[in-house]
């Protein structure tokens, strides 16, 4: 069943659309759907609460921070459901396969002439967007420090081999007021990772707390926000990591544990690994998904919208 569509989709503009343009766009569609010309009263309803959002910049701000409502499309039941509603369906025969990561990409719905799409071609077309940014009076440069290797990390391990990944750093966190260090958007399954910078030596992890030498160490708190993503991008998977950086550098240290029967994803879909691992698990996550050479356009233009 699909989804409700966003303000900017009821009014056929793009996010990036200026006041003047939302206003022109409220005209248009108010000539069409207002009742006393024969249009639907639902659908004017639908253009009027658009218009109201839009054309005042808090109320725009703050709707754009929540992800701005649903996508218009509709997620596919399993991953067995390889193609997707907006996708034409493969030829017959042998040449019907599964979409690879390394094929070209494709964007969704395609970027046509005339059409007004949510986010313009280049933008899309964009791999990184946003960086790191200072918030708050404490901690600020070491966060800053291991955010960028986690950018740096992902840019050139998992970027590189998902040519149709889009890495957005930097966003508002949908479960309360906090942030989310980075989301990797390919074809329709989301990540997204927080990080950490602790001491070489041997972690446990099973799947809600992580110790070491028998103490507990407080990871992020992704799991809420992994939750409420996900009821945000129903179309989606949504799944969180945690990466824990060493100090020197090295990929493979800290080593972190699973405890003996735990699921490491048991926290709400939430993977706490090194640097190595999440290279590793992030290409297979993002990489076997339902066609991941697809750019879902208006997905990621609600993610831009999402960042502070």
């Amino acid at each position: 069943m699909a989804q409700e569509r966003t303000h900017y989709e009821v009014l056929g503009i793009s996010r990036t659309a200026g006041q003047d343009e939302v206003k022109a766009a409220f005209r248009r569609a108010a000539r069409a759907t207002h009742p006393d010309h024969g249009g639907d009263a639902a659908e004017f309803r639908l253009v009027s609460l658009a218009y109201k959002t839009l054309s005042e910049p808090a109320a725009r701000a703050t709707y754009d921070r929540s992800y701005g409502g649903s996508s218009a499309y509709a997620r596919p039941s399993s991953d067995a459901e390889a193609s997707y509603r907006a996708e034409p369906d493969p030829p017959p025969g042998p040449e019907r396969r599964r979409a690879a990561a390394t094929d070209a990409t494709r964007y969704v719905p395609a970027f046509t002439p005339g059409a007004v799409p949510v986010l313009d071609r280049a933008t899309a077309g964009q791999r990184i967007h946003g960086a790191p940014r200072k918030r708050g009076l404490f901690g600020a440069h070491a966060r800053l420090a291991r955010e960028a290797r986690t950018v740096q990390l992902i840019a050139g391990n998992v970027l590189d081999v998902l040519p149709s990944a889009r890495l957005v750093n930097g966003l508002n966190s949908p479960a309360d007021n906090g942030h989310l260090d980075h989301a990797v958007l390919a074809g329709y399954r989301l990540a997204l990772v927080d990080s950490m910078m602790l001491p070489r030596g041997v972690y446990r992890w099973d799947g809600a707390t992580l110790l070491r030498d028998g103490k507990t160490i407080s990871p992020p708190r992704l799991a809420p926000a992994v939750r409420r993503m996900q009821e945000l991008f129903p179309e989606l998977n949504v799944t969180g990591w945690t990466v824990i950086h060493s100090p020197d550098g090295n990929l493979h240290e800290p080593v972190v544990d699973y405890a003996r029967g735990a699921d490491p994803s048991s926290a709400a879909g939430v993977h706490v690994v090194n640097a190595a691992n999440l290279v590793r698990e992030l290409k297979m996550f993002l990489g076997t998904g339902p066609s991941p050479n697809v750019v879902d356009v208006p997905v990621l233009a609600r993610l831009l919208g999402g960042m502070y």
